[in-house]
């Protein structure tokens, strides 16, 4: 609700809704998160054997926002049949991804970058913005994605970590710059300064549920509805109505999306 008592509407920018436990519990999810506000969730894929559930939620409500890929630690599953099926599921999707570079898993890092490439080829050459993964690899990712083009395509940093004169150079790329739940966290810093500092006409909020799990409810899985909480602490650091930043955010991946309309 903003301050008149009236409902906010919020795109939730990256949630699994097609994993555990939210896929069992999905009725109640939704109607949970439509009773705050929550107007559209952009699920992406991991692996190939996630894109058809993806695709049957999608199907089911039509708020449901289908984006397939392949996550970094899932590298080693892509060859030339997986990518063919890639780029037929594409045609379907709003989006490639979640992909990108992450050194946290145990798949080699050369590995890694060539999916990645071969992704964000696909991607341009569809036509589609693109959700990037990226984790203590950003220098990397961004000299990638420079040489792949991906600032033709644009997309979303996800739950973005690093620093703001990093989020700069992304931006520079048509790239979104995505606040998650870990903006509300006792020790959060970085992503203060992001939600602070950056323009708002480049952020987009998420929830990355079941995970980052706003503080007030650590412990437990997160979900869509809460990204409520993180609109609010958006607001009060950049000291402005949450209508406001609901607002702009909700118009950011509408624009990103570009095939999205007004409903959800």
């Amino acid at each position: 609700m903003d301050q008149t008592g009236n409902m906010v509407s919020l795109i939730d920018s990256h949630c699994h809704l097609d994993l555990e436990p939210l896929h069992s519990l999905l009725p109640h999810i939704v109607q949970e998160a439509r009773s705050v506000g929550v107007c559209g969730y952009l699920v992406p894929g991991v692996n190939p054997d996630g894109w058809p559930g993806i695709s049957a939620l999608a199907e089911e409500n039509f708020q449901i926002l289908p984006a397939y890929g392949i996550h970094p630690m899932h590298a080693g599953c892509l060859d030339d049949f997986v990518l063919e099926q890639l780029r037929q599921r594409a045609l379907q999707g709003i989006a490639i991804g979640e992909i990108g570079l992450d050194p946290s898993y145990h798949v080699p890092m050369e590995l890694q970058e060539r999916v990645f490439r071969d992704q964000l080829r696909l991607a341009v050459s569809c036509g589609l913005p693109v959700l990037i993964h990226c984790r203590r690899a950003f220098q990397r990712v961004l000299t990638i994605m420079v040489e792949e083009h991906a600032d033709q395509v644009g997309g979303i940093m996800h739950a973005f970590s690093g620093s703001v004169e990093m989020a700069g150079e992304f931006i520079r790329l048509n790239f979104a710059i995505s606040i998650s739940g870990t903006v509300t966290w006792n020790n959060a810093v970085k992503p203060l300064r992001l939600a602070c500092e950056l323009p708002l006409e480049h952020l987009v909020l998420e929830t990355d549920a079941p995970d980052m799990t706003p503080q007030r409810y650590r412990g437990v899985f997160n979900r869509p509805a809460w990204i409520t909480e993180t609109a609010q602490r958006v607001a009060e650091v950049r000291g402005c109505p949450l209508e406001d930043i609901a607002r702009a955010t909700t118009a950011n991946v509408r624009r990103i999306l570009r095939n999205v309309s007004d409903s959800p």
